[in-house]
């Protein structure tokens, strides 16, 4: 643990410090002028959040229902491949620790765990998240997985149609195949510690989740390039998207869904959830916030499908904000890195304890004793240049959300 780590950009300058600089830009990074990432940070500084006081907030709770289950915080760990390379275990620590703080766990195909492990250790926390590829049977067998694990919720990420520019990777040498120039090599020698780990658990990590389609024996690099040769597929359609929905009778949602057309058409399609996403800033760089365009997809869907905002979360009142428009959830994924490669399992523990306290502060802060009483009816939306209002109705005749 961080001791002196107040808010999670504090747990990210403690990362910064303690991993190679190709490691960091990889969690870190954005694609190509990484325009869309300011663009995620800046769309929760549009709007504020207007106080009521002289209400009782002397008891607060944070806790939601989602799918059926209650959850502690409305927040979660999103899925993130490779994350292996900033930690070692760091899938598995954060299933640990999700299930702990009792938070939704989204472990990706593309994790250095298998989600079986996954599994065993954050039981019904745990949510899979899948790639379609361009061989159905590994689709298949995927599904399959999940079903035999009596998982409750599948994730299908659909913001990949082609592989993205990511010129911060390329800079550092980190693309396929990984190149190790004197520069990176010197770098990553001034990290002796997590040269130590990343030598004492066998180079680059393993994609467990995708070493059953490779050749018996396979390494590392021949597994990871078997996924980057199969996805994204030549052709991802609705009609994939059907053909899981058909095969898979849980909770199905859909991740990295920016316009109202294409959430109309999941619910059309019988999807349970959407993931209002940007991928974090790594696929397109001039897509919008997921936050400027979460109030016309719900007002678009209404109450047809839990909508999910990922992409840009930082602090507990860009949760509360989201949920003010009417998310049910909030992903964020490089925050949770960061605080493992800052104290291990300790660090993960902390990312979790600092935004569930500083969500409780903003409740108690707008007069809120909990998220039901922040209304999405009152959010009204306004140019880019100026800021929205977000206030909360008297208790009496809050919306439910």
């Amino acid at each position: 643990m961080n001791a002196k780590a107040l808010n999670l950009e504090d747990l990210r300058r403690s990362a910064k410090r303690r991993l190679p600089k190709i490691v960091f830009d990889f969690v870190e990074g954005g694609v190509e002028d990484e325009k869309c990432l300011a663009r995620n940070s800046a769309s929760f500084d549009r709007y504020t959040l207007v106080p009521r006081y002289l209400l009782d907030v002397s008891q607060r709770s944070q806790s939601i229902e989602l799918f059926g289950r209650q959850f502690d915080a409305p927040f979660g760990v999103s899925p993130m491949g490779l994350a292996g390379l900033a930690h070692p275990g760091v899938d598995l620590l954060l299933a640990q620790v999700a299930k702990e703080a009792n938070l939704p766990y989204l472990m990706s195909s593309v994790s250095n765990a298998s989600i079986e492990d996954a599994v065993r250790i954050a039981g019904k926390n745990a949510w899979f998240q899948i790639y379609p590829t361009a061989d159905e049977k590994i689709n298949t067998d995927l599904v399959r997985r999940a079903l035999a694990l009596q998982i409750e919720t599948l994730v299908v990420t659909v913001d990949v149609p082609v592989s993205s520019n990511r010129e911060r990777n390329r800079r550092n040498g980190f693309s396929r195949p990984l190149t190790m120039t004197p520069g990176v090599m010197l770098n990553a020698l001034m990290h002796p510690r997590w040269v130590m780990n990343f030598l004492r658990t066998g180079g680059i990590p393993m994609m467990q989740n995708w070493q059953p389609y490779a050749a018996p024996g396979a390494s590392a690099d021949v597994v990871a390039d078997l996924f980057a040769a199969l996805t994204p597929p030549p052709e991802m359609t609705w009609a994939k998207v059907e053909a899981i929905r058909a095969a898979w009778p849980g909770n199905l949602v859909l991740k990295g869904i920016l316009s109202p057309t294409d959430a109309v058409r999941a619910v059309e399609i019988g999807i349970d959830g959407i993931i209002v996403s940007n991928h974090g800033g790594r696929q397109l760089d001039a897509a919008p916030a997921p936050l400027d365009v979460f109030p016309a997809i719900k007002a678009a869907v209404g109450d047809r499908a839990a909508l999910i905002l990922e992409s840009g979360v930082r602090r507990g009142s860009d949760v509360v904000k989201a949920v003010a428009l009417g998310a049910k959830l909030c992903l964020f994924g490089r925050p949770w890195v960061y605080g493992a490669a800052s104290g291990g399992v300790a660090g993960a523990r902390q990312v979790a304890h600092i935004m569930k306290r500083e969500i409780d502060l903003v409740l108690g802060q707008i007069g809120c004793a909990g998220l039901g009483e922040v209304s999405s009816r009152v959010a009204q939306s306004v140019p880019a240049t100026q800021h929205t209002i977000l206030s909360m109705p008297p208790r009496e005749t809050a919306d439910r959300i």
